[in-house]
């Protein structure tokens, strides 16, 4: 494979300033500075095998592809609020503000630009940092200019873009989306079932961007963006990042399934106080994040080859708004699991997490993957990616894996395959 080196400056445009977005760039300044170090980012402290488990040979995965340098990457976004990057991480309320003062110069050098933003996608909220357009391809075009822009202004010779933004309302595929012709029409049309972030979507993939999803928006999982990626040459990934409690799920419903263990009942309820806690308190968008969450254990446990221990499970999620948690998420699993001769047992969850602690560096990797993805030429749907992903994006007719353990054996794989080393099968006493 004829792998380009990551030379120049990498620019990483982001779709939502807020929680997530500016969480993960202060982090990657504070990672510049010598603050703090990049937990939980493959791509910065990740290690894998090469060769026979004999050898023990087991470098950096930046060491072994090479990843882009954290020095040389510029930020750019777009957010439906004009506040610079500093300000947005002092709402947001994820990161010590001592830490975002000594961070100040940086963050408030990033201003957002206007949004594309339709409220009637996202009802809860009141943006008005927004671009107008007599149509949806017009808005398209005013986003192939910002980033036109951006990578001038910056003098960026490559660039990934990564949705931050908020869950949309619940679209089904329909026929707008099958065909390149039929998606710019409905953008000339201002189709229905065209939300905002296809909007982005569209723009980057056309003009070459690899672009990763990390909300259960539509966006780029429809065949007209697909075809649109393989035309350009173009890496996609979706969708919806994995941090708290599906991340949980899709650990802990593996090692139950493997030891052949039942399971009548997994009750998933969260409690969130953030922007994204928010607008999910909206029914609407409510059921886009419900169906991203519940395909994970079916997917996962294939109740129909094990009927005896998964057809009658009952899978139930909720999310609550609840402000005073802010960003601090907290997730309660209640599961009913049954062993031999069909006697019950009960596992309890209580999950505490930081949910743009979580995700920030999801969008780091997802960014830095990507950008090594269209540097070795991939294109299309990258799978090897379902790692980071609630949702994963695959082919049509093919099942996602949403196993962690079978997700991180094909991203390793595949960064050997990236790096001309030989796949391992785990096949023989050296592997």
């Amino acid at each position: 494979m004829n792998l380009e080196k990551p030379s120049g400056k990498l620019g990483i445009l982001i779709p939502g300033l807020g929680a997530v977005g500016t969480t993960f760039i202060a982090g990657v300044y504070a990672i510049n500075k010598g603050i703090s170090k990049p937990i939980g980012s493959l791509t910065q402290m990740g290690r894998i095998r090469l060769g026979k488990r004999t050898q023990l040979n087991k470098p950096f995965i930046k060491d072994v592809v090479g990843i882009q340098p954290l020095k040389d990457i510029a930020f750019g976004g777009w957010d439906v609020f004009d506040d610079n990057v500093y300000e947005s991480a002092m709402h947001a309320e994820v990161l010590d503000k001592n830490l975002l003062h000594e961070l100040k110069p940086e963050l408030e050098a990033i201003k957002p630009m206007k949004a594309v933003f339709d409220k009637s996608y996202a009802k809860r909220l009141n943006g008005t940092h927004i671009k107008d357009g007599k149509n949806k391809m017009e808005l398209a075009e005013a986003l192939m200019e910002d980033i036109r822009n951006f990578k001038e202004k910056h003098n960026c010779e490559r660039l990934v873009m990564v949705w931050c933004g908020s869950t949309e309302i619940y679209i089904e595929e329909g026929e707008v989306h099958q065909t390149i012709e039929r998606l710019e029409e409905g953008l000339r049309q201002n189709h229905k079932d065209i939300p905002p972030s296809m909007i982005y979507t569209y723009a980057a993939v056309k003009m070459g961007i690899p672009y990763a999803n990390g909300a259960p928006n539509l966006s780029c999982d429809v065949p007209a963006i697909v075809e649109l990626a393989k035309q350009t040459k173009t890496p996609i990934v979706g969708k919806d990042f994995k941090t708290g409690q599906t991340l949980m799920k899709t650990i802990l419903a593996p090692g139950l399934k493997c030891r052949a263990l039942g399971i009548n009942g997994w009750f998933s309820t969260n409690i969130l106080g953030n922007r994204d806690g928010e607008v999910l308190d909206d029914p609407d968008n409510f059921k886009t994040k419900e169906v991203s969450k519940l395909g994970v254990l079916e997917d996962i446990l294939e109740p129909e080859l094990y009927p005896d221990l998964y057809k009658d499970l009952y899978h139930k999620v909720r999310i609550n708004y609840y402000p005073p948690r802010g960003d601090n998420k907290e997730g309660w699993d209640n599961i009913d699991i049954f062993g031999w001769l069909n006697y019950p047992m009960q596992i309890k969850i209580d999950f505490l997490c930081k949910d743009s602690i979580l995700a920030a560096p999801l969008v780091l990797d997802l960014a830095l993957f990507l950008d090594l993805a269209k540097r070795a030429g991939m294109s299309g749907i990258q799978e090897w990616l379902s790692f980071y992903l609630k949702s994963p994006q695959a082919p049509k007719g093919v099942k996602p894996i949403h196993d962690i353990f079978k997700q991180q054996i094909k991203l390793e794989n595949t960064i050997r395959y990236i790096a001309g080393e030989e796949l391992i099968t785990h096949l023989g006493q050296d592997y």
